[in-house]
Formats: C-alpha cells, sequence, structure tokens
C-alpha cells in the first residue's frame, strides 16, 4: 500500500533549493531579461517534484498536494474572477467614470497634493487597481501639476501613495483578495484588519500633504486644457445621477455588515448592469461584453461620436474591466499554488520554517520576520502576487501556533510587500510608476509616505501589542486540528 512507502526526510539544502531556483530564475529571467513570470515558477516547481521524487515520494503524492491546495484557494479564485466582473460591469453602468469626472471637477491648485491624494485614494478603492487609478486619474493630476509648474515628485508620491492606498483596502484588489487567500481569512476580516496600520499611515500622508500644499505658491494656475477635455469627453458619453453611487454603497454596507463577498459583488454588479441600459443607453449585449472582456469605447452609440478621434488618455482610463482581465492574475496564482503544493509534498516548508523560527521570541521579533521575508521576497522576485503568497504559506502555521490569528500575518505581507512594490525601482510596479508618471522612482520615494510608513507601524503594534489580535482556545485549537489535517491528507496520500 501507498502508506507504507518509505520516504527520506530533506536536508535544510534540499529544501532551500526550490526556494534559491525559484528567486534567481524571478530574479535573472523576470527581472534583467523581461521573461514572464509564469514559466519560470513552473520550471521551479518541476526542480521541488524531482527532489520529491528522489526522497521517495510518487507523482501521485504531488498532484494530491497540488489539488489539495488549489482546492482550499479556490473560494478565492471565484472571487478574483468576480472582481473583473464588477470593475465590467461599473464600468459599463457609469460609476467608476463618474468617479474620476467629479474627482477632476473638484481640483483647487491650493490643495492639489492633498486632492490627488484623496481622489486617487478613492478610485482605486472602488476600482481596487493601483495601476489602473495611477495610470488614468493619476496621469491626469500630473497634467494638471506641469500646468501649474507644481513640485512633479511629490504630486506622484500623492498618487502613489493613494492609488496604493485604495489597492490595499479595496475587496476588488487581486492582491488584497489574495493575502486573504494565502492566509486562510475571511476577505472583509482581513480589510478591517489592515486599517490598524494603514489608517495611520494615511493620516501621517495627508498631513504632509495638506501641510505642503498650503505653502505652494502657484494656487492661481489654470486646470489644464487636457483634463478639461477627459471631463467633457466622460461628460458627453455618460449621463451623470445619485443611481450610479449605489453599487459602491452596495459593497461598503455589504463590508460592513460582514456579508458573503461574491454575492455582495454579484448584486452590486447587477445593478449597475442596469444603470448601464437604463441610464447609459448601452444594448444588453454591450453590457454582457464588459462583463466578460471588459468595457471599450466602441461600444459608445452616440451620434457623431467617433473613438478613434479622442485623446488616448480617454482608452486608457475607460477601457478596462471584465472577467478575462482577471487570466493573467489568476494564471500567477494557479502556478505559484502549484509550487507551494509540490515543494509542501516534502514537509519542506516544515523545516524551513523551524530555522527561522529559531530566533524567535516574541510576538515583535516575528512581526519583524515576516517583514524582513515580505521585503526579500518583492525585492528579489520583483512581483507582487508571488510575494504574498509564499509567505503566507509558510508562516501561516507558525502565527497559529503562537496563538496569533494569521489575519495578523496577512496585514504584515501587505505593509512589507505590496505596497513596497512602487517604491523599488527595479520591481515591475516601480518600472511602471515611473514611466507613467514621468517621475523617477527614488524622486517621489520621499513623497509615497503610505508606501513606507506601514512597516514602522507594523513593527511598533508588533512589540506594544496594539493591533495584534489574539486567538482564543477553542480558535486556536481549531486551526490546528484542520491544518494537521491537511497534513494527515498529505502523508495519507503518500
Amino acid at each position: 500500500m501507498s502508506t507504507q512507502k518509505t520516504v527520506k526526510q530533506p536536508t535544510m539544502f534540499l529544501a532551500i533549493l526550490p526556494i534559491i531556483t525559484m528567486v534567481i530564475l524571478l530574479c535573472l529571467g523576470y527581472v534583467f531579461f523581461e521573461l514572464p513570470p509564469e514559466p519560470l515558477i513552473i520550471f521551479s516547481a518541476v526542480v521541488a517534484g524531482i527532489i520529491a521524487i528522489y526522497l521517495g515520494y510518487s507523482y501521485q503524492d504531488i498532484l494530491e498536494s497540488v489539488s489539495q491546495k488549489i482546492a482550499k484557494t479556490m473560494p478565492a479564485i471565484l472571487i478574483l474572477i468576480m472582481v473583473g466582473f464588477m470593475i465590467g460591469a461599473w464600468m459599463v453602468g457609469g460609476t467608476i467614470p463618474m468617479m474620476i469626472y467629479y474627482g477632476l471637477k473638484i481640483i483647487n491648485p491650493q490643495f492639489l497634493l492633498i486632492t490627488a491624494f484623496l481622489v486617487t485614494s478613492v478610485v482605486s478603492l472602488c476600482t481596487g487597481t493601483s495601476w489602473g487609478s495611477a495610470g488614468t486619474i493619476g496621469v491626469a493630476f500630473m497634467g494638471v501639476a506641469a500646468g501649474m509648474d507644481a513640485n512633479l515628485a511629490a504630486v506622484a508620491g500623492a498618487v502613489i501613495a493613494g492609488a496604493y492606498f485604495g489597492d490595499k483596502l479595496s475587496p476588488l484588489s487581486d492582491t488584497t483578495n489574495i493575502a486573504a487567500l494565502s492566509t486562510g481569512v475571511n476577505l472583509y476580516e482581513h480589510i478591517a484588519h489592515l486599517l490598524y496600520t494603514t489608517f495611520p499611515s494615511f493620516l501621517v500622508a495627508g498631513t504632509v500633504f495638506f501641510i505642503t500644499g498650503l505653502s505652494g505658491t502657484n494656487n492661481g494656475a489654470a486646470i489644464p486644457e487636457k483634463v478639461v477635455t477627459i471631463m467633457g469627453t466622460l461628460d458627453a458619453i455618460f449621463n451623470w445621477n445619485l443611481l450610479l453611487v449605489v453599487p459602491i454603497i452596495i459593497v461598503l454596507l455589504g463590508s460592513i455588515l460582514k456579508k458573503p463577498t461574491i454575492p455582495v459583488m454579484m448584486v452590486s454588479s447587477l445593478f449597475a448592469m442596469a444603470n448601464g441600459l437604463i441610464f447609459e443607453g448601452f444594448t444588453l449585449h454591450d453590457v454582457i461584453a464588459s462583463v466578460v472582456n471588459g468595457f471599450n469605447l466602441s461600444m459608445v452609440h452616440i451620434p457623431g461620436f467617433d473613438a478613434s478621434k479622442v485623446i488616448e488618455d480617454i482608452p486608457t482610463l475607460l477601457n478596462r474591466g471584465g472577467m478575462n482581465s482577471m487570466m493573467g492574475t489568476l494564471l500567477i496564482c494557479f502556478c505559484a499554488i502549484t509550487f507551494a503544493g509540490t515543494i509542501s509534498v516534502t514537509k519542506s516548508l516544515d523545516l524551513i520554517i523551524n530555522k527561522m523560527l529559531e530566533f524567535v521570541h516574541s510576538t515583535g521579533s516575528l512581526i519583524v520576520t515576516t517583514i524582513i521575508t515580505g521585503l526579500t521576497m518583492i525585492g528579489v522576485t520583483s512581483n507582487g502576487q508571488i510575494s504574498i503568497l509564499m509567505p503566507g504559506e509558510m508562516l501561516r502555521a507558525a502565527y497559529i501556533k503562537r496563538g496569533l490569528h494569521p489575519k495578523n500575518l496577512g496585514r504584515t505581507i501587505e505593509d512589507s510587500a505590496s505596497i513596497i512594490e512602487p517604491i523599488l525601482p527595479w520591481t515591475a510596479a516601480g518600472a511602471y510608476m515611473a514611466g507613467t508618471l514621468g517621475v523617477a522612482t527614488l524622486d517621489y520615494l520621499p513623497w509615497a509616505v503610505l508606501c513606507w510608513t506601514g512597516i514602522i507601524f507594523a513593527t511598533i503594534w508588533g512589540f506594544t501589542g496594539f493591533g495584534i489580535a489574539k486567538l482564543n482556545h477553542d480558535e486556536q485549537a481549531q486551526m490546528i486540528i484542520e491544518i494537521e489535517s491537511e497534513k494527515a491528507r498529505a502523508e495519507e496520500s503518500a
């Protein structure tokens, strides 16, 4: 029988070899040669599989482990698909365009920095995409700043800080969903716990931008023509009314009342789709196409409107969303889950974590260890999704065994990986933000206050105990049983 099979325990070298392989491949292939990360992760999983077979495990054992990981993460994967669905619905229903329109409308030159920060925060919170927010409304604010001869580095920092604040707290964000997925925490519970470090960072950043703006001297400058053109085009395409805000209210109420994520998103999407049909003049075919493939200007049927003649910022602003837009993120997730499932067969992660935790003697030192792990992962792999998935997989059991809720882990991973990414020049996010906003990463880094203050608050809270969620005896026992059951199933399949 397979349960009588003799297997060997991995040495430390064999345990870390797949991780070293992945780090080297991503560092060389992804960062320097710009190769797609998915095949590099799969090749790393192949190395882990070869080691597992060398230690006495079978190919079927590996498949069983990967299957268990996928089954465990399937609810979060469905949420990611639903995120794309809802963004497409909010676009065709006019909800996101209205947020952008009125965000640009309220610009006051004296409060440019704080306005850029707050408006980008709202847009990112509503859309769940930091890149999309920076690449659309962020670019508009940079145009305003250029026309006013303002400090471009400061405005870029405000845009990025706002974009990542909204992204971090949005139930539509892929990284937020992945963090909840990797730590086994309810999405809304994870978002609520993020506030302990994110809200203080938000206040610090807002104070900096407000005070800096008050000292500006270019308060009489005019709004650039590009921004006026963007607003005019949005106003021509969409019909504004208060019902367009209802989809946002539905999601916010669902979050506050802690209702199931997917049904809340579906109700919000259906309301937005109805808005698209009733108020925005789109056909049923347009609405369905938008939630599947994303909104596109070709759907606009206004007499005299020619999508090919609008300025290039408009398609960048509006052509987004749809379930298919999430396929890239999902592919990376499946590849990373395959790697994690393969390496888990040999219990290599247990060996590595036990060695790391020899230096951990308090909650504070565990938080610092998590921060170092997150910073190392994002610094080396340059990929936000991988930098969240791997530490979550590796450290979850350690938190539970110490009586700490895994939502502490999810929060710390986000503080040290997802919002750090845009202030590192060699990462994909750093390169994107610098290229999109036209400001070098190291120039806007000091101004992206929210992105680097999170780890400061995380460290302080770790050593003081403030904002650290503990497990009661029953919760801890239940989670330990779940962990042991997973191990038992893996051993049984072996």
